[in-house]
């Protein structure tokens, strides 16, 4: 169908409709918002660059950015590995690869509030009584500190979005040609030195579409954050999303929040097409 076509433009209209509406004009709005003095209600004052210069100096937003990077650096590398080891386990000649595959997935299926209240009572009564029961005071008092809040994050995250990120994984897998296989088999391949030179190199493009779809979702995280942590203890386990929804609707800074917002964007934007140009580089390398 040629693009100059009206029926085209007919069919794609609403599509372009709604993200004009949704993506776009909101955008563009928020990002002349970050330029002025706007509460919410008013647009206020033109004030410039003021509040970019002044989130670089916000303690509370760099902190809360080093903690979503160190976050988002450990989450992405477990939930890959998790991820693409469930999918080998699942594509092997096992009887029950159906039953586990609809096991492993089903926490993506699960809201992040939800599961962040499931685990907030896992980490707070199970490892306590546990902890109670063996004697190890590290299981108790969980998500009281900063270093266990941010591993229970990581173990959150972690656990639902691994059976998500196996599906990616399995769909490359099943689609590897069995000749190489059996060719590295009777060559005397080991099993390692078969995922090493076939498996792996076959399925990179997974690990950039996975590494993608990681990168945003951890960066963003912001629901399970709220219902896990809250950001506590005293804010030191508060994520981006978090501190910019608290800057607007606590401290009734819109503007400064958009502004936020907006490097925000930036950072995960450039941080993820950085990763998918250097991994299609080494596609072809493979």
């Amino acid at each position: 169908m040629r693009t100059r076509d009206l029926s085209y433009w007919l069919f794609l209209a609403p599509v372009l409709l709604a993200l004009g509406l949704v993506v776009v004009v909101p955008m563009v709005l928020g990002l002349f918002y970050s330029f002025t003095a706007w509460n919410g209600i008013q647009t206020g004052e033109f004030v410039g660059f003021q509040n970019y210069i002044n989130l670089f100096t916000d303690e509370r937003f760099l902190d809360s950015l080093w903690f979503t990077t160190k976050f988002s650096v450990v989450s992405v590398i477990l939930i890959n590995f998790i991820g693409l080891s469930l999918a080998l386990i699942v594509t092997s000649k096992i009887k029950t690869s159906s039953l586990l595959r609809t096991t492993f997935f089903m926490p993506n299926l699960i809201g992040g509030l939800i599961l962040g209240f499931i685990w907030q009572f896992i980490f707070l009564k199970v490892f306590a009584s546990v902890g109670e029961a063996v004697g190890m005071e590290s299981l108790q008092a969980w998500l009281s500190t900063t270093e266990t809040g941010f591993w229970g994050l990581v173990i959150l995250m972690s656990w639902q979005m691994a059976g998500y990120i196996m599906v990616i994984y399995i769909a490359y897998l099943e689609g590897l040609p069995n000749e190489l296989i059996e060719a590295a088999e009777i060559d005397g391949a080991s099993t390692i030195q078969r995922f090493r030179y076939i498996i792996f190199p076959l399925v990179a493009p997974a690990f950039t579409v996975s590494m993608f779809l990681t990168l945003s979702n951890t960066f963003k995280l912001y629901d399970q954050n709220l219902s896990l942590t809250a950001g506590g203890p005293y804010n030191s386990t508060e994520m981006v999303a978090m501190e910019i929804f608290k800057t607007a609707f606590v401290q009734n800074a819109f503007a400064y929040a958009q502004a936020k917002a907006i490097i925000f964007f930036l950072i995960v934007a450039i941080i993820a097409l950085v990763q998918v140009y250097i991994n299609k580089r080494r596609e072809v390398e493979m």
